[in-house]
């Protein structure tokens, strides 16, 4: 547990798990859902937002349904490692729209990017601009995704964090 964040319980694991997967429920109908009448639930969400355990809520959009787009995971390696090298790098794709995720991994490369992209032109049009950008990019290998099975937006909360009481 963090210091100051409260600790959660079998119905806050709960709330967290019915927003995951209903954002837009109502209150009453969230109340309903773990077991509570409404005004201890709400309690409980402001309760939740306030500590940071819920960040916001939003729609999953099908891109497909708007047009083509591709999605490329790229392996990234710094030329250098030092504090400045990786801060100067994450601040850079930060500011990238096509850089949907970023992650900072151990093992043969340094970062996994996600990008998604219009089409393999646009994902180089991007790859060429950051390496114009000069922020330590040493090499870098893509990996083009031809079919998602399956994308999880939901974490099975009580499998990962058993409640306490």
């Amino acid at each position: 547990m963090v210091a100051g964040v409260p600790k959660l319980d079998r119905i806050d694991l709960r709330i967290l798990a019915h927003l995951q997967r209903h954002g837009r429920a109502t209150n009453v109908d969230l109340a309903d859902a773990v077991g509570l009448s409404p005004s201890p639930c709400l309690t409980r969400v402001k309760r939740l937002e306030k500590a940071g355990y819920i960040t916001g809520y939003g729609a999953h959009i099908n891109l497909q349904r708007l047009g083509d787009t591709v999605t490329i995971y790229t392996e990234v390696t710094l030329s250098d490692h030092r504090s400045a090298d990786f801060k100067r790098f994450e601040a850079s794709v930060r500011g990238m729209s096509e850089v949907v995720e970023c992650h900072l991994v151990s093992g043969g490369y340094d970062y996994l990017l996600k990008f998604m992209t219009r089409s393999i032109a646009h994902y180089q049009e991007r790859i060429e601009h950051m390496l114009a950008l000069s922020i330590g990019i040493e090499k870098y290998f893509s990996y083009v995704v031809i079919k998602s099975v399956f994308v999880k937006h939901e974490h099975d909360l009580e499998t990962f964090f058993p409640a306490e009481g």
